[in-house]
């Protein structure tokens, strides 16, 4: 048996499994979780965040994508009431503890891109296509 598998569970991914399941030795376990976002979500993702780091300042300045990659992933999650947590890090200085946007559901990467969409939209940031 090979160390990992990804299995989508239509009829026929639920056979196969099973017989994985079956047929494995009690040193293997078993993940189900919900597919995570897509590659195109992703892409998505990343051409906004690049769009406005060209375009807008934020605090005066302008920032690198992955500065409003971390801004975006903040506000969205704040905006649907999940919170974010702000600590003081290793060296004192302060760090957002945030979810991850490559663990992020199918439908949570969604919702978080309409985030972004509808602050472009409200921040005349002009998208590429």
């Amino acid at each position: 048996m090979s160390e990992k598998k990804v299995i989508k569970l239509n009829a026929i991914g639920k056979q196969i499994a099973k017989q994985c399941i079956d047929q494995s030795s009690e040193d293997y376990f078993c993940i189900i979780q919900k597919k995570t976002r897509s590659l195109d979500q992703s892409a998505k993702f990343h051409a906004i965040c690049g769009d406005v780091a060209k375009q807008k300042k934020y605090l005066g300045r302008l920032w690198p994508a992955w500065a409003w990659k971390v801004l975006f992933i903040s506000g969205h999650a704040i905006a649907t009431k999940i919170g974010a947590e702000v600590i003081p890090g290793l060296e004192g200085e302060f760090v957002n503890i945030r979810e991850s946007s490559a663990s992020m559901t199918v439908t949570r990467m969604s919702s978080l891109i309409e985030y972004c969409l509808a602050w472009c939209a409200s921040n005349e940031v002009i998208l590429s296509e």
